[in-house]
């Protein structure tokens, strides 16, 4: 049994790439000592008392920043979040004090039921008032703020009053949460939508924003035949959303930022070579020079339709 009360100390990540860590990746990390900023762990993989998962997490721990990232709260159902769930969350952050804790703005739960899936919600004003109950919920029970982040989005609903980024202004002036961006997320769901990328982050409340995702995301076709990018995280991080990146940090300032890869989990070299990729396009946004051309930058293009 461990100790209720964690033994590694509380601290900010650092404005740095990170990774997520992968049972394929325990003993390189540990071996290597990559320089790298920190570490992410989906927090339903940790929720056992022990084993080997929790043996190189809290190795890996000692010398890495750490961020828990959950899948399973269904923050969006119609219902509350599960308290036993939650118990299991709370036992989790306190033995590793990750400096963030973030969710999903997506539902995977009904009545007795599970989906495998993270599912959108329309953005209603009934909506809104479920999601922030859930959210003040959960933060009190943890007793610490968490980062809500935008989902991949591939439907729009008829019966939504609200943009995705006044919904999520909405959620953040009416809890208190942070937010995690996900730059991919925002790249396929304005393709899907046909949505300005750029306006979207105009429009985003980027000051909350914590930490940065970026991922790699797969080209289908609707049976219209216009592209529909499907949030897949088993592959690099594709061009256009790199530049999106650049373009986001200008705007947040450095943060931590996670390299996700989740599935055709590759060798350590391969993913920590993005995450070196991402360190230095924010380093790069970040010059003086870069922000100077930031007023002329051209109007950011999705897929072409």
């Amino acid at each position: 049994m461990h100790s209720s009360s964690s033994s590694f100390p509380e601290k900010r990540l650092a404005a740095r790439a990170g990774v997520g860590l992968k049972a394929e990746h325990y003993r390189s990390i540990l071996e290597t000592q990559p320089d790298i900023g920190f570490v992410e762990v989906h927090a339903e993989n940790y929720m056992g008392a022990g084993g080997p998962p929790h043996r190189y997490l809290s190795a890996i721990r000692e010398s890495y920043g750490l961020s828990v990232h959950g899948v399973g709260l269904s923050i969006g159902a119609d219902r509350p979040p599960d308290r036993d769930h939650i118990r299991r969350l709370k036992v989790l952050i306190e033995r590793y004090s990750p400096a963030l804790f973030s969710e999903h703005l997506a539902w995977s739960s009904h009545d007795r039921g599970f989906f495998n899936d993270l599912l959108p919600l329309p953005y209603t004003n009934y909506s809104l008032a479920r999601v922030v109950s859930h959210i003040n919920q959960l933060q009190e029970q943890l007793g610490r703020q968490m980062l809500l982040e935008n989902p991949s989005t591939y439907i729009a609903f008829r019966e939504s009053t609200f943009s995705e980024p006044d919904f999520i202004a909405a959620i953040v002036e009416r809890t208190g949460c942070g937010l995690l961006l996900d730059v991919n997320n925002v790249y396929v769901a304005s393709t899907n939508q046909q949505w300005d990328p750029l306006a979207y982050l105009a429009a985003y409340p980027l000051a909350a924003v914590q930490e940065i995702h970026l991922a790699g995301h797969a080209q289908e076709a609707d049976e219209s035949g216009r592209p529909l990018l499907i949030d897949t995280h088993d592959r690099p991080v594709q061009d256009a959303v790199w530049d999106l990146f650049a373009h986001a940090i200008r705007r947040t300032g450095s943060l931590p930022v996670l390299i996700e890869w989740d599935a055709h989990v590759p060798d350590w070299p391969t993913l920590a070579a993005e995450a070196a990729r991402a360190e230095h396009i924010m380093q790069a946004a970040m010059r003086p020079a870069s922000a100077e051309r930031l007023s002329s930058e051209p109007q950011f293009a999705v897929i072409a339709q």
